[in-house]
């Protein structure tokens, strides 16, 4: 993100970025992974060939690391919701950036405005 040198144009950036910063569904703060495994049963064609897929979030909790098992029926709704996260945590990070430039230029402002007078 290129941000620029003028005030009214970084505060014009925030304002635009605070907007969509609105969570348009849940958010969930998690990687989701695939894991191939065996079942264990003798007779399973895992055995010889073809793995169980099963799909899972993991996330941390407390410093530890936590797994928990997603259903199929819920596996999309479940990428959505961490990609909403993705997206809010994006934004939410331009926000800062555009803040502290924001800041920076703040006494160059300033100064300009001094001069005209």
């Amino acid at each position: 993100m290129k941000i620029p040198n003028h005030p009214t144009l970084i505060k014009r950036m925030i304002d635009a970025r605070v907007k969509k910063l609105a969570a348009t569904g849940p958010v969930l703060a998690a990687s989701l992974v695939k894991i191939k495994k065996h079942c264990g049963r003798p007779g399973c064609h895992c055995q010889t060939g073809e793995k169980h897929v099963g799909h899972y979030v993991t996330y941390k909790e407390k410093g530890k690391t936590r797994t928990v098992y997603v259903p199929l029926d819920l596996l999309e709704e479940v990428k959505a919701w961490i990609a909403e996260h993705r997206r809010v945590k994006k934004l939410s990070q331009e926000i800062s950036q555009l803040s502290i430039a924001r800041i920076r230029g703040h006494v160059t402002a300033r100064r300009r405005k001094a001069g005209r007078s």
